[in-house]
């Protein structure tokens, strides 16, 4: 089983699949909660370059309060994490499989929320 959904973008350079992913993310429901240039921060803390690569922690507040009210310790696991990444030829964008995430909790109700997590998450990712 695959962790992730991914697409790959050819039509726009990283800064504009930023947008388009914040929009998508936006427009389903989600906010980011955080940030992370990983490609800033490897320089910064260990001189290493690297391609473009940033991690957003997005968050649907509803589904996130149903998981959490199902799960207490699922927090561990949140916020659903996208990346953006360059690759040869375009930006990669990809997204947690929370089905996938979650499977290691034997909880029906919190599978339910995830399959409706990765639903919303498999239509940003083909938004972008």
């Amino acid at each position: 089983m695959s962790y992730t959904i991914d697409r790959t973008i050819t039509d726009a350079d990283f800064e504009t699949v930023d947008a388009r992913t914040r929009k998508a993310l936006v427009d389903a429901g989600f906010g980011v909660l955080t940030e992370i240039d990983v490609k800033a921060t490897m320089k910064k803390k260990i001189d290493k370059e690297m391609d473009d690569y940033r991690i957003l922690g997005a968050c649907n507040p509803g589904l996130a309060w149903g998981a959490i009210a199902a799960e207490p310790r699922v927090g561990a696991m949140l916020p659903c994490n996208v990346i953006l990444r360059g690759v040869e030829g375009g930006v990669e964008v990809s997204a947690i499989d929370p089905q996938a995430s979650m499977a290691a909790i034997d909880n029906a109700e919190l599978i339910e929320i995830a399959g409706k997590v990765r639903n919303l998450l498999t239509a940003v990712v083909a938004a972008i």
